[in-house]
């Protein structure tokens, strides 16, 4: 167990994961955080992140900060995916080791499974195929995250643990409809649609399968990590909810109470044909998520209204 008078360091916590871990930390009774607002910190940066170590020394990580998006971001804006995620990831899983750090959790991304990767996945698909060549750049930095953590390990001894999320959408998200995600993506694109009395268009087929998970669900699976999960092995965090693209435009369409026609850009990628995440290693723990699609929809739209 993590002890609640000790000092924790959330990377990224005005983030969708890292706002929903802090907030989960709060109600537990951990009043004892430290957060680096990137307006202050950057973490990219070597003199600024050891900087923050050697003043806070923090005795838990939890790392989220990462330059994320969909697949429109990712494939215009690559270099900065690889350039960001790869310094920031660096500099804090290396401090963390330098500070004494007493426990770490990494989270990766379930893109850093092989695109033909067999469903559900088990985390002993990491390196077994060829990846999304969309978003490759950002992959292999989830999963060099994943491999410094155990060289830590074997090498000092660290605690350091990481996991594998599946798609994720909740409060807080971004909404940017160049660098955001698929549900917050759509749901913007929806919404002033709506407003405008237009059909509106998505990327691709609408036939890709992927899962997607509560934020707020995402950090309570954290934290049941942080409090008893000690191996080396990634461990993957699904919702067992998933379902085609086309579908869930159709579901966030009724959230957003957006009536007109959806139509598919076929010229545009599709990404990974199908991924979701088999969860039962964690479930074995004990944990399960709360929150289903057809809840959660409704509440990250009117998180959305909240942010215009």
């Amino acid at each position: 167990m993590i002890d609640p008078r000790k000092k924790v360091f959330i990377t990224g916590h005005r983030g969708l994961v890292g706002s929903a871990i802090h907030r989960l930390l709060r109600s537990r009774g951990h009043e004892n955080i430290v957060v680096a607002p990137h307006s202050e910190i950057d973490l990219a940066d070597d003199t600024h992140a050891r900087y923050f170590f050697s003043v806070h020394r923090p005795a838990y990580v939890f790392h989220c900060a990462a330059w994320v998006g969909g697949i429109m971001a990712h494939t215009h804006y690559s270099t900065d995916a690889i350039l960001q995620n790869s310094a920031i990831q660096n500099n804090v899983i290396s401090l963390s080791a330098e500070y004494g750090v007493e426990k770490l959790l990494f989270l990766g991304s379930a893109c850093a499974y092989p695109k033909r990767a067999a469903v559900p996945i088990v985390e002993s698909e990491l390196l077994t195929g060829p990846l999304e060549e969309s978003n490759k750049g950002y992959a292999l930095c989830k999963i060099l995250g994943h491999e410094l953590c155990k060289a830590y390990r074997r090498e000092q001894g660290c605690n350091f643990i990481s996991c594998i999320p599946t798609n994720l959408y909740g409060l807080n998200d971004n909404y940017d409809p160049l660098k955001s995600h698929v549900i917050p993506g759509m749901i913007h694109k929806l919404h002033w649609a709506k407003l405008r009395g237009e059909d509106v268009t998505l990327w691709g087929t609408g036939n890709p399968v992927r899962e997607f998970l509560w934020s707020d669900d995402l950090a309570a699976a954290c934290l049941w990590l942080m409090n008893g999960y000690n191996g080396e092995e990634p461990i993957n965090l699904g919702s067992g909810e998933w379902c085609e693209l086309g579908i869930l435009a159709i579901k966030i369409a009724a959230a957003v109470g957006f009536t007109g026609k959806i139509n598919w850009d076929r010229t545009k990628p599709d990404g990974t044909p199908i991924r979701f995440l088999d969860n039962s290693k964690i479930r074995q723990m004990g944990w399960a998520p709360k929150t289903l699609l057809a809840d959660g929809l409704p509440i990250a739209y009117r998180d959305f209204l909240s942010r215009q």
